[in-house]
């Protein structure tokens, strides 16, 4: 996507949600939209501050949250309390190697039946999302990782 369109998307987002369209909260929709890695607030700090050398850490952390309060992000909490970011909100999912913490996207969604067979075995529920999570290893750390185990 150009970047005025993009600007111009993240400009009615924010206005949608009562915040204001900052040049900092740009800067870190332009690197999330741009990149593959879901990164961590740190990995989008030390991006940005490249071209807003006086952006603070607060500032992308807010930033972050902002996006996801308006959609236009995720973000990714772990199990260890990590958490990670990902500009891409079109249905998918995502793979997690347990031992670099690489985070890759996976197409595709669940078919609607299998929810409805999974929402039936839990009574007093009502599903309104879900989030997908395969953990394992990375090609790069397979040959070091332990044998496969189920569950």
């Amino acid at each position: 996507m150009h970047s005025d369109t993009r600007d111009l998307v993240l400009r009615r987002a924010l206005e949608r949600h009562g915040h204001r369209f900052t040049e900092q909260r740009a800067a870190v929709h332009r690197f999330l939209s741009d990149t593959f890695i879901h990164p961590t607030a740190d990995e989008v700090f030390l991006s940005v501050r490249r071209d807003i050398p006086g952006i603070s850490l607060a500032t992308v952390y807010k930033s972050l949250e902002t996006l996801v309060g308006c959609g236009l992000a995720t973000k990714l909490s772990f199990s260890d309390g990590s958490a990670r970011y990902d500009g891409r909100t079109d249905p998918h999912h995502h793979v997690r190697c347990l031992e670099c913490g690489r985070v890759m996207d996976v197409p595709g969604r669940i078919p609607e039946r299998d929810l409805q067979d999974l929402e039936r075995q839990v009574s007093d529920f009502m599903v309104t999302g879900y989030r997908l999570e395969l953990s394992g290893y990375c090609a790069e750390c397979a040959p070091a990782a332990p044998t496969r185990a189920s569950g």
